[in-house]
């Protein structure tokens, strides 16, 4: 959900996504129509805080897999002149469904999921690689056990723990996807065979952190390593959690009715930023709790939101209309980057955005007429990386693409 989740068509970012996915390509284009101003989650997660696009942009290159050293094809759907905070842009994956790829706290690597049915991967798993040199290729491994389904990574400070959401114990095998032609809207599912594991970066020595009937996903872990934020439905809505990072002195921070994911924490790990829903007329009211008795939510409507991470001092940063979700703190903690289609009338394009801290100076950031989405900024401030649907060759892939960032 997050991972998301989410968090956002055929699905995927965490609500991460993992979310986080809300996170993580529509089943198909007129889903995504329909879906009328959702984020659209990858296939992968289908989980709130993952998302993708599947609507497929009209001048698309079929970009070139990359072959020994060489990177691929760099189209002009790489990087779009209008781009100005991006520079140096790569794409680091070709194929399938990447999303949620997140930054070691040394930026040197990445933790992601990948859907790639072509190839056997069936629904999410977790891969860690090193970002590399320009003109050399993305090398990642998969660091979860290929079971179940899998969302919303993250390192833990040091780089040499991780932490994810999956179904394995309850289920081995991928957990089915909502039939959207019988529910007739786009939804996530929230299941609650999600739990939290630790592990090291390699995957090894996985150790099981939640244990309980409930949805626990998209967790992220403080920049000071001592805290850890996550969404589960244990209350009987879903709500924002923290807790120590061995999983002691939780609290509940969110308790408004609708779905609250995708979290991350500011620079100074004393506030978290994250989506939300609030459903507010009766008839948005009926629907959030006839789905959620269903274990999915409909993430067409969703806000940005900042609170403290005790809960307190809670405040709406946007207030866009349509989807708003995958937040991300600028590394100076004064801005919000995140992605919305709240200039569509249609459900998608998805862009990134990046709005100051009052609501003030909503500045585009990407330029694509399909899908970007999760952002996040490297520790050092230095680099961004998002997923995408641009230079997909017209297809329904979702990558990951990396760039320096320029203020």
């Amino acid at each position: 959900m997050k991972s998301i989740l989410l968090i956002l068509s055929a699905a995927t970012i965490c609500f991460a996504t993992c979310n986080k996915k809300l996170q993580k390509t529509a089943d198909n284009q007129t889903e995504t129509v329909q879906a009328s101003a959702k984020p659209a989650a990858p296939n992968q997660s289908e989980s709130p805080k993952q998302a993708t696009s599947a609507q497929k942009p009209s001048t698309q290159v079929k970009p070139e897999k990359p072959s020994g050293g060489a990177m691929g094809n760099m189209t002009k759907e790489i990087h779009f002149p209008e781009e100005v905070h991006l520079k140096n842009v790569q794409q680091l994956t070709f194929g399938g469904e990447n999303a949620e790829a997140y930054f070691s706290f040394d930026n040197k690597s990445l933790i992601l999921q990948k859907t790639d049915k072509e190839n056997g991967i069936e629904c999410d798993r977790i891969y860690v690689g090193k970002i590399p040199a320009p003109g050399e290729k993305f090398q990642m491994k998969q660091v979860s056990n290929g079971k179940g389904r899998t969302t919303c990574s993250y390192f833990f400070k040091g780089d040499e723990k991780i932490i994810y959401a999956s179904t394995h114990d309850h289920n081995t095998e991928c957990p089915p996807v909502p039939d959207r032609k019988v529910v007739k809207k786009y939804v996530w599912p929230i299941y609650d065979t999600y739990e939290l594991y630790t592990a090291n970066a390699d995957g090894s020595n996985p150790q099981r952190l939640t244990n309980n009937n409930f949805y626990d996903a998209e967790a992220t872990v403080s920049p000071d390593g001592t805290k850890i934020v996550y969404t589960s439905n244990k209350s009987g809505d879903l709500e924002l959690y923290v807790m120590n990072i061995d999983g002691s002195n939780e609290i509940q921070i969110t308790s408004g009715m609708g779905y609250d994911g995708g979290a991350f924490f500011s620079p100074n790990s004393k506030q978290v930023v994250f989506r939300a829903s609030r459903p507010e007329s009766k008839s948005e009211v009926l629907e959030y709790k006839e789905l959620y008795a269903k274990n999915m939510v409909a993430p067409s409507k969703m806000e940005i939101y900042v609170c403290d991470i005790d809960g307190k001092n809670l405040k709406k940063i946007t207030n866009l209309g349509n989807a708003n979700w995958a937040p991300f703190f600028h590394p100076s903690g004064e801005k919000i980057i995140f992605a919305s289609n709240h200039q569509s009338d249609r459900g998608f394009p998805f862009n990134i955005y990046m709005i100051d801290m009052d609501g003030k100076n909503l500045e585009k950031i990407t330029h694509s007429d399909t899908f970007d989405a999760f952002p996040m900024f490297s520790p050092d401030g230095k680099k961004l990386v998002f997923a995408s649907n641009r230079n997909n060759g017209g297809t329904r892939d979702t990558n990951v693409f990396i760039a320096d960032w320029v203020d």
